[in-house]
Order: structure tokens, then sequence, then C-alpha cells
């Protein structure tokens, strides 16, 4: 077993430790995060931080780098106080890594990289039309880490728009059919495989499947 403690760590080559560190939590979830200014100008960034906070309220939160003038998406956030989450899809995972791109500011990676715009009825940040799991949320909260300059951003979720057939009759969405992508690191994608789901875990009980990758019932 290889064991690299922190002055291993501190004295590693920089892209060496970049990719060692943001591979070693394992699999992350992947968004394209979509914003707008105040001038209508769209934003579209791709993401691996998302997490979930809570479902009462339902807010879900991630992680911006340290904030660069170029950098539109939370100057964005900030300024309408909306932002959206949209899936990533095989058909568009190369376009969805090409907006991690240093581009300018105020130019729209959603034309540049070949994604629709999706707006609806009373909310003003964009989705990405090709996505099949979409969600709009409002921003409740910033924390600012001292420690190393990055951004949290918490939104409660007020809008979920997917395609037909993916939430199943206990709510939860169906993200393999979906065809939802993850990623490892900064550049490694990967189309999850189930395994099975399992019955709520209870003191002195074993949990049973609900149903297992192989089951048709599944």
């Amino acid at each position: 077993m290889e064991n690299i403690d922190s002055k291993k760590i501190a004295g590693l080559e920089k892209h060496y430790r970049i990719n060692l560190i943001n591979s070693a939590v394992g699999y992350k979830s992947l968004n394209l995060l979509g914003t707008i200014a105040a001038n209508g100008a769209s934003n579209l960034c791709v993401i691996s931080s998302a997490f979930h906070l809570g479902a009462n309220p339902p807010l879900v939160g991630f992680v911006m780098r340290p904030e660069r003038s170029h950098n539109d998406t939370l100057r964005n956030i900030k300024a309408t106080g909306q932002f959206t989450l949209n899936n990533v899809l095989p058909e568009f995972y190369k376009q969805a890594h090409q907006t991690s791109a240093s581009y300018p500011s105020g130019v729209s990676e959603f034309e540049l990289c070949g994604f629709d715009r999706h707006f609806v009825n009373s909310f003003t940040a964009p989705f990405v039309d090709q996505s099949s799991v979409k969600i709009g949320l409002e921003l409740r909260q910033i924390i600012e880490i001292p420690l190393n300059g990055t951004t949290i951003v918490i939104g409660e979720i007020v809008k979920i728009l997917t395609a037909d057939g993916l939430i199943g009759q206990d709510g939860t969405i169906d993200h393999g059919k979906a065809n939802t992508m993850t990623v490892a690191g900064l550049d490694a994608y990967f189309l999850p495989q189930a395994v099975a789901r399992l019955s709520y875990a209870k003191p002195d009980t074993s949990p049973h499947e609900i149903f297992q990758a192989d089951d048709p019932a599944g």
C-alpha cells in the first residue's frame, strides 16, 4: 500500500498534486451551472462540487474557486439571486468540459460550446435545453472560506424539470435512465452503473435490497 503523508504531498510536482487531490475522493456529481447577468448575458460552467444540504427546505450547495476578474458565475448569482444546475449526458460531455476554459468576461459559453438556453416562466436564469434533469435554485446564503479563498454558495430548489419517466413512484430520480454522467478528478468522465437500492437503515435490522441492477423490475 502506498503511504503519502502531508510532507510528501507538499513536495509533489504541482500538476501531479492537483490530479492526486482532486481524484482522491472518487466519483463526484457533474453539473452545468447556468447563470445570467443583469444585462441579459448568459454564462455556463461545468462544476463537480454540488452537494445536498437538506430536503426541508430543499437546499443544495456548491463550491466556487477563488473569484477572478473574468469569472462571471458568482457575480451573476449575486446580481440576480438565481442559478441552474443541469446534468451532463454522453452526447455533450466534451462541450461541457470546454465550458471550463477561461473565456473573457461577458462571453457566453452557451453559444461558444454549443448549448441551447431554455427559459421557464417566473425564472430568470437559463437552463440547458439538452439536459434531461434541470434544477432551478434561488440564492439563500454565501459563505466565504478564508482557509483557501473559496466560496460556498447555497441555493434553495424552486424548480425541477425532468424528461418524462425519470421520477419513480417514491420520488427518486432515476439518473441511470437519465444518462447522467459523473466525474473523477478534473477530466475523467464516467457513466455510473447501478448496483442496488437498499431499504432504510434501522438499528438491529439488516438492510434488504429493494431491487438489484440485474432485476428487470428494478
